[in-house]
């Protein structure tokens, strides 16, 4: 299986997504959906199979020359699916915060050799878009991992090592290797799972000395930014402009692991 090897801070003062390597790292504002209602999900749907959209999946599906732009020929398919990471109320231990909260609502889409990216939408000041173009699967795979694993349960991400789980009850499950690093192949409780995140980001959260150092959830800001095959680069995360409504698309990269 494969997972993303950079990094989000969802810990930020707002719902920011922040793209790192190597310890550094690259923000753009995304504001969150509130819940995954039908409306949201059909909205969300709507914005991934725009034509804008497609547009820019040809050029991101293009970007390695596996394919042309004009031969891509992506396509957008299966349900909407919401992917939540772990919530900074969590984190603080706050009385009956959840484990997790829902981040964005993700579209899968497929190239016509087979490329998989993942879209990422939310409502933003502009309605609802397209804010981030992510290489692979993981949101969907992960997800249906989690309701096999754990029929019922919240599956998340912990952004900062890149770890998926499933939560439902007292119990936490892994669902990937860097998770299972973190708590153990059979998982561990709701509240030794707290105390764990707490004790690794309860200093870090937003209006924390660490946060208005600059450091948004744990990362250092953007360093050494270049530029590759056209696209500007910052910290090994490509980024495209989505066209007229100005969002933001990043490229995640992602490592290889044995299955």
């Amino acid at each position: 299986m494969t997972l993303r090897a950079s990094a989000a801070a969802a810990l930020a003062a707002a719902a920011v997504v922040v793209l790192a390597a190597g310890g550094q790292a690259a923000a753009a504002p995304v504001p969150q959906p509130q819940t995954a209602t039908a409306e949201n999900r059909a909205a969300a749907h709507e914005a991934a199979a725009s034509p804008d959209t497609l547009a820019t999946l040809s050029r991101f599906f293009a970007r390695e020359g596996k394919v042309s732009v004009a031969a891509a020929q992506p396509r957008v398919e299966g349900e909407v699916t919401p992917v939540s990471y772990l919530s900074p109320d969590f984190v603080a231990g706050k009385a009956g915060a959840p484990v997790a909260r829902l981040e964005f609502l993700a579209s899968a889409a497929v190239s016509s050799d087979g490329q998989k990216a993942a879209l990422w939408t939310a409502k933003t000041g502009a309605g609802w878009q397209v804010v981030n173009i992510a290489t692979g699967d993981d949101e969907f795979r992960y997800a249906r991992l989690g309701a096999e694993k754990l029929p019922g349960g919240t599956v998340f991400r912990e952004p900062q090592i890149d770890a998926w789980y499933v939560a439902r009850g007292d119990r936490v499950l892994p669902l990937d290797e860097d998770a299972a690093r973190a708590v153990g192949d059979r998982g561990t409780t709701l509240a030794g799972y707290r105390a764990r995140v707490t004790g690794l980001y309860g200093d870090k959260l937003p209006g924390s000395a660490y946060a208005q150092g600059g450091r948004a959830g744990g990362f250092e800001p953007a360093a050494g930014a270049g530029s590759a095959g056209g696209l500007p680069v910052a910290a090994g995360a490509g980024a495209l402009a989505l066209g007229a409504g100005g969002a933001v698309v990043l490229l995640r990269r992602r490592r290889a692991l044995g299955a």
